[in-house]
């Protein structure tokens, strides 16, 4: 018989399981990885995260493994060939926002800064840990996340709401999130 594990409410298929299990709410400071998930976050919006878990794969061929540097770089016709690919999802605005926000990323090194020092400063370096005991419990966005939005915005970035801050700061643990009955918890405190 095997053991179920209690987990929080969101992580429902198998793909998310194991996004919950291995990655959600862990910090990560990896410059790629948050320019992905700040990335996935913008895509995710009004659709759900499974989809983009689905397509992630894609994002990351197409996306030259979230490397800002190589991204900025993409042409028109990169774009057109995005356009056309299904193993993303083709929204005009989405893609130009991740051609043009890896753009912002590198303003930012110009600056003497990356993208994952710029966030994880909101946060003095140290993830918040938060005690909620249900789903719907959490908030959609803080007034952190409207602060972070707000710098982003003028350092040039795009889709980057308060909401979809919020989702990516809870992706590279800068906020733990798990609820306090879930497994998780504990290991990401």
């Amino acid at each position: 018989m095997s053991e179920t594990k209690c987990r929080c409410e969101w992580a429902r298929s198998e793909i998310e399981q194991h996004y919950h299990d291995t990655e959600w709410g862990v910090p990560n400071r990896d410059e790629h990885h948050v320019f992905e998930m700040l990335t996935l976050e913008g895509a995710q919006a009004g659709l759900s995260w499974e989809t983009i878990l689905n397509k992630r794969a894609g994002y990351r061929k197409l996306f030259k493994k979230f490397d800002p540097k190589k991204v900025a770089k993409f042409t028109q016709a990169d774009f057109d060939r995005l356009m056309l690919d299904a193993s993303i999802v083709r929204n005009r605005l989405k893609i130009e926002s991740t051609i043009s926000n890896a753009k912002a990323v590198l303003e930012l090194y110009k600056q003497g800064t990356t993208l994952s020092e710029f966030v994880w400063s909101f946060v003095d370096n140290t993830p918040i840990v938060n005690y909620y005991k249900s789903l719907a419990d959490l908030p959609a966005q803080t007034d952190l996340s409207k602060t972070l939005s707000k710098q982003l915005k003028k350092q040039g970035f795009r889709f980057v709401g308060p909401t979809t801050m919020y989702a990516m700061m809870q992706a590279i643990g800068m906020v733990n999130d798990h609820t306090t009955d879930c497994f998780r918890y504990a290991e990401c405190s």
